[in-house]
């Protein structure tokens, strides 16, 4: 009974589970319960946020996984994959455990759709490749398209030569209309930036999210009491990220081949490349 009520919902919590055999004359702990299911092969653990999908944004990565399937990886090592983040003073987000078999983090019953909200304390602008991290910025008031420029003009290229990047190389953002915007797609064409072209609702694909959570892990470990102390302590991290951490960037090709990372929400028929 147990191990049929978690497959059929997998955010069953062992609580319900004590009050449902009791319901049906049998009582329990909560202890036996995980005993229980952990022989089933089934582990409690914090349920993965991932983006929520509609059918063009499934469409959009299957497009992107079939033109990059085959590519070698030292194509990949020589992007510089670029992101913007949000790092809260006090608090972490909350969340939701679920019951699941080893490997099976990304079925869809196992994870929380996400989508891209505002709060937060401070926005960070980082970047980095294969070789290491590149810049980091904070960002001081709301981003425009003319700061998301300027911010490109005073780091990006400078981070490419301190990553001693190889001739080609390649710069990856988000579909962020900051990013996407005629200005800012002339101002790439002009300083002829190769752009790598990218799925909407994918921060997930980004590897730089591997970096994100490294340093917030770092900062909350330190933590800052005030604005300027998560700052200066954001800053002083990020230097201290190895560049064996960057090699995380590999992580893409793993990606590209599980489906439920591209297609959560799909039809069978869509998730066979």
């Amino acid at each position: 009974m147990m191990t049929r009520t978690v497959n059929k919902n997998p955010r069953t919590t062992r609580g319900d589970l004590v009050n449902d055999l009791q319901r049906a004359g049998t009582k329990v702990t909560k202890a036996t319960i995980s005993n229980t299911l952990r022989r089933q092969g089934l582990k409690s653990c914090s349920a993965r946020r991932v983006p929520l999908l509609k059918p063009v944004h499934v469409q959009a990565r299957l497009k992107f996984a079939r033109e990059h399937l085959d590519d070698p990886e030292e194509d990949w090592e020589n992007v510089i994959w670029s992101d913007e983040t949000k790092i809260e003073l006090f608090g972490k987000n909350s969340t939701r455990r679920v019951w699941r078999r080893k490997n099976a983090e990304l079925h869809p019953k196992n994870t929380i759709p996400t989508v891209k909200r505002g709060g937060g304390n401070i926005m960070l602008w980082g970047c980095f490749s294969a070789k290491g991290p590149g810049r980091l910025i904070c960002v001081k008031e709301r981003m425009n398209g003319a700061m998301y420029r300027e911010i490109l003009s005073d780091n990006l290229l400078p981070s490419a030569r301190a990553l001693k990047m190889k001739r080609g190389w390649v710069f990856q953002h988000d579909n962020d209309p900051k990013h996407t915007a005629r200005a800012t797609k002339e101002w790439l064409r002009k300083k002829h930036f190769k752009v790598l072209e990218w799925p909407s609702q994918s921060p997930d694909l980004n590897p730089i999210e591997n970096l994100w959570r490294e340093l917030k892990v770092c900062v909350a470990q330190r933590q800052p009491q005030n604005i300027t102390a998560l700052e200066e302590i954001c800053m002083e991290e990020w230097a201290k990220i190895p560049a064996t951490a960057s090699l995380r960037v590999d992580r893409v090709e793993q990606r590209k081949k599980d489906p439920y990372v591209f297609f959560p929400d799909a039809d069978t028929s869509l998730q066979k490349l």
